[in-house]
């Protein structure tokens, strides 16, 4: 089939290159020059593990390429993605201007049916006033489709989750429409529900508020398994037996961050509120969250008495592994509460420091995770890179002027930690 995807960020870039690996003809679109002329040097411009590969094969096989003209792109295909942005307003909810500029430099241009595929989060019934919004450019007979079809791409496994889901969904409101899309992703065999546009728009804010409801749960659980003498990692592990609550998003540390869980719950609290709903529940989800960052602090002082006169290093500064990603990372947080106490601050990380050094010019990033070590009197680990797991702990130890470890991810056994002489402190253990 012939895509266009308009938007060539994590979720459209990921989109176009997977669909053709698939064997479609696809063509990215983006307003930024700079990256559409860094993708057509093969440039990619952030870091997701197999995506690099995936791009440079395609544009070989002339099967992908990019542009920023939205005429050429739409005129040429049948089926259109939305994949922009809709960034967090102030008071919460979603900034829907990207998708209403890209509906209507879509409408604009259409020369004959097409498929509207709105892949981007965006809150319940945003569907109505796309479609509404296409009717009012696009003044032609030929007519069109919209599809709510909602991504679910891990950053640091989007590559994977796409080419293997556990799920698809497509919200349509005709058959014609819902068969193009079932024909597209065919070749993925993946469960497929098919549901109005509403439903799928809902299915998307739903599923990831209630992943964030699972970490800020098992994140207030270790706070009482620290005040009894309980292991969060064993109640994590009881829990997770019983296949109803599942093992997932049940690891205890210093709370998710990223561009989506943060932002889809904070607008998700906004659409109830809209709706007429007041969604307590989510409301603690966040606060818990945001809680976590702050105990992290309050560790820290335990162990080292007063913050001001001591270095501290932070070891990861990705809101998670694989990913150069620091959007609402808990490092950020971490290094403004540090800043505030006068700490200084080194931080080490194998993708995300030159995103860390355009915010923080003054915190000292380091080459590898020893030179980071030197002179410290505490390490925080904040992102739990695999390529963490087999460091020199002894060589660390004797580097560092007080041999404190304070564990935010639970990477480490405290046991042999605590055998290498370091003082440690995790979360809930």
């Amino acid at each position: 089939m012939d895509i266009c995807i308009v938007g060539s960020g994590h979720i459209g870039l990921v989109t176009g290159a997977c669909l053709a690996e698939l064997g479609n003809t696809v063509s990215c679109i983006d307003d930024d020059l700079e990256k559409i002329e860094a993708l057509k040097t093969g440039n990619i411009p952030f870091y997701e593990p197999g995506l690099e590969e995936i791009v440079h094969r395609n544009v070989q096989r002339e099967r992908l390429s990019f542009t920023s003209s939205i005429a050429e792109g739409v005129k040429a295909t049948e089926i259109v993605f939305i994949c922009v942005g809709t960034p967090q307003r102030p008071d919460s909810s979603a900034n829907l201007s990207f998708v209403e500029t890209a509906t209507k430099d879509i409408a604009e241009v259409m020369n004959g049916y097409k498929v509207i595929v709105d892949k981007s989060t965006v809150p319940v019934k945003t569907g109505a006033w796309v479609k509404k919004t296409i009717k009012m450019t696009y003044r032609e007979k030929h007519g069109f489709d919209l599809i709510s079809n909602p991504e679910f791409l891990r950053e640091g496994k989007a590559v994977y989750d796409f080419m293997h889901p556990n799920r698809i969904v497509i919200g349509a409101e005709s058959e014609r429409a819902a068969k193009i899309m079932l024909e597209l992703y065919k070749p993925l065999n993946a469960p497929t529900i098919v549901t109005n546009i509403e439903t799928a728009e809902l299915i998307k804010h739903a599923s990831n508020a209630f992943l964030a409801l699972k970490v800020s749960y098992i994140n207030a659980i270790a706070n009482i398994c620290e005040a009894t003498g309980a292991d969060v990692i064993k109640v994590a592990e009881g829990m997770g037996l019983d296949k109803r609550i599942g093992r997932d998003f049940l690891d205890a540390g210093i709370g998710y961050g990223g561009y989506c869980l943060p932002k889809d719950v904070a607008a998700f609290i906004k659409i109830a509120e809209e709706l007429g709903y007041d969604f307590d529940l989510l409301k603690a989800v966040a606060r818990i969250n945001e809680d976590q960052c702050r105990q992290v602090i309050k560790r820290a002082k335990d162990l080292l008495w007063n913050l001001g006169s001591k270095t501290i290093g932070l070891l990861g500064l990705a809101f998670k592994p694989n990913t150069d990603d620091i959007r609402e990372a808990p490092s950020i947080s971490i290094i403004r509460a540090l800043q505030q106490e006068g700490v200084k601050i080194k931080a080490y990380d194998p993708q995300a420091m030159a995103n860390v050094r355009q915010f923080f010019p003054n915190i000292k990033l380091c080459q590898n995770p020893y030179e980071m070590a030197q002179g410290c009197d505490a390490i925080i680990l904040v992102t739990e890179w695999d390529e963490f797991k087999i460091l020199d702990w002894l060589k660390i130890k004797a580097l560092m002027n007080q041999p404190v470890i304070i564990d935010g991810r639970n990477f480490y056994s405290p046991t042999e930690m605590q055998e290498l002489g370091f003082i440690y402190r995790g979360i809930g253990r």
